[in-house]
């Protein structure tokens, strides 16, 4: 909780001397804050649970399951549940980050992204660094899966290489689909809102079910306890294979530390990225706690949508309030939002979004014949469950197919509203960025213009995703798509760590900046998955630059 300093009186809305320093500098290279009362928060309690569930329902919406769904397979079939103290230092890690953008926003209701470019060296240097951390965000991979979800339900079995043009076809009519629903609700986010909640409680409701009811208790413990398993890793078998074994009790043993096998290091890079979050989408929290009116995100508006959202506007720099002790309260209160809303539900659930999928793959994934063919079928990742469920024997043949139909449409509950979540991800962060960061935009859109400029960068943003598309379809493969994006999002997500730390730091007046703990928390974030990043570019990469720089040296 943070702690004010002695308050102003509450009369007062001059503001003190490290609150205009920082109001100086954030007025260096974006127009200056406007000045407003920070609103009254409505107490955190359970009869008012609806205004404080949003902003992390939809989070969770957006990253739970599809990379569960598409690698739990994969890294379950070699390594079990021992891997999934990854997932817990990952989901940990976001909740520091995520409570930092969400500090930002309730602030001066900016989205982070925003705070980014009010810092040195200014807003085009940051355009541009954003730009090149968005490339994990330009390729479509999850309606890829989802199209090949849609051919398995239209076929009733598993796509093979020979569906290769139906799985094509769906998956450009997935890419426009996704964007239907953003058109409509007032606000985008009520509408996000809503798509969200109703996946998770559809996704984790059926996982939970078939957990309960046909989950071996074996499994059970093997993930539950493999959260808790911290060093796990895994290390070449002699026979051509990998173990786990836990580095810390190894080294106890014999002195020294394992060697760990690399083989297949980019997926488990690409695990750790779709654990909870990761990329640039967690930066979106802020953009949501802004919409879901939260702390002075009241005072600026929202996105309008398309439809029914002519009276919603949105202003183009934030507002933030002085430092009196009337507010002082308010903070606290707004405070307790954030942290009820990202303890109590992103975190939990996400815990939940990798435990559940994972506890199907290792019960039914090896009944599947696609088990072992993956890596020759692309898209086989997404169906590998649902088409082991249809083969075990426990299973009459009229309930396995019962159950192989409901598992493909939960996966496609994952895949689809995931994949709209990027596409209005992508749309949003730019039109915030745009919104705020262009002179021209500001001197020319009026505050009920907005929409405008989010619908544009939406179909210009779905138009590349086509192209995106085919290249991937004819150069590469659906799952080169998800392993490339989930590896690009670490990178995106190590470097703006360090750049929100240094904007709460600098931005936010001394008695609302982040304490220690907050500080270490996202310092840890930053080096976690830059390091992973790195990891993957060692044992992928570095091979290759080897052999050139020999080549290169023997000429």
């Amino acid at each position: 909780m943070t702690h004010l300093p002695a308050p102003q009186p509450e009369t007062s809305s001059e503001p003190a001397a490290g609150a205009r320093s920082s109001a100086e500098q954030a007025a260096r290279y974006l127009p200056a804050w406007d000045v407003d009362q920070l609103p009254q928060p409505t107490p955190v309690r359970w009869t008012n649970w609806t205004r404080f569930i949003g902003p992390g329902i939809v989070m969770m919406g957006m990253q739970i399951g599809g990379g569960e769904w598409l690698f739990g397979p994969e890294i379950t079939a070699r390594y079990g549940g021992g891997l999934m103290w990854v997932a817990t230092i990952a989901i940990i890690l976001q909740v520091f980050y995520n409570l930092e953008c969400g500090r930002y926003a309730m602030y001066c209701g900016e989205p982070i992204m925003t705070g980014f470019l009010r810092t040195k060296p200014g807003p085009k240097f940051w355009i541009a660094c954003v730009m090149a951390l968005s490339l994990g965000s330009i390729i479509p991979g999850l309606s890829t899966q989802g199209a090949a979800l849609l051919a398995a339900l239209w076929l009733d079995r598993p796509p093979s290489a020979a569906d290769h043009g139906l799985v094509t076809g769906l998956s450009y009519v997935c890419l426009f689909a996704v964007a239907l629903p953003v058109l409509a609700g007032g606000k985008v986010y009520n509408m996000l809102q809503a798509v969200m909640t109703l996946k998770v409680a559809a996704v984790l409701a059926f996982c939970l079910v078939m957990g309960i009811l046909f989950v071996s208790p074996a499994h059970w413990g093997n993930v539950l306890s493999g959260f808790l398993k911290f060093g796990n890793m895994p290390v070449a078998d002699g026979q051509g294979g990998e173990v786990v074994i836990n580095a810390l009790t190894y080294y106890w043993a014999e002195g020294g530390w394992p060697i760990v096998a690399l083989g297949h290091i980019a997926a488990l890079g690409a695990f750790a990225g779709y654990a909870g979050g990761g990329g640039l989408g967690n930066s979106t929290y802020s953009n949501f706690v802004r919409d879901k009116g939260w702390g002075m995100g009241a005072r600026v508006g929202a996105i309008a949508s398309a439809v029914g959202g002519r009276n919603i506007t949105l202003s183009h720099v934030g507002k933030v309030f002085p430092l009196t002790s009337e507010n002082a309260i308010r903070w606290k209160g707004w405070r307790r939002y954030l942290i009820t809303d990202q303890l109590f539900v992103w975190a939990p659930g996400c815990f939940m979004g990798m435990a559940l999928p994972a506890l199907l793959s290792l019960q039914f994934a090896p009944y599947s014949g696609l088990f072992h063919e993956s890596a020759r079928i692309e898209w086989a990742q997404g169906v590998i469950t649902a088409d082991g469920i249809r083969h075990d024997p426990q299973f009459s043949v009229a309930t396995g197919h019962a159950l192989w139909v409901a598992t493909v449409l939960v996966g496609l509950l994952v895949m689809l509203p995931s994949q709209m979540s990027i596409v209005e991800d992508f749309s949003r962060r730019w039109t915030d960025i745009f919104w705020s960061g262009s002179r021209h935009v500001r001197e020319n859109m009026r505050d009920d213009q907005v929409r405008h400029l989010y619908y544009g960068i939406l179909f210009t943003y779905v138009a590349w995703t086509v192209v995106c598309q085919w290249l991937f379809n004819r150069y590469g493969t659906p799952r080169l798509m998800v392993v490339v994006i989930a590896n690009l999002n670490n990178l995106a997500i190590g470097l703006t760590s360090f750049h929100l730390l240094w904007v709460n730091r600098t931005l936010l007046p001394p008695p609302l900046r982040p304490r220690w703990y907050m500080q270490c928390g996202v310092l840890a974030c930053g080096v976690f998955y830059l390091g992973l990043a790195a990891l993957v570019f060692f044992a992928r990469q570095w091979p290759v630059l080897r052999e050139l720089f020999a080549a290169w040296g023997a000429r």
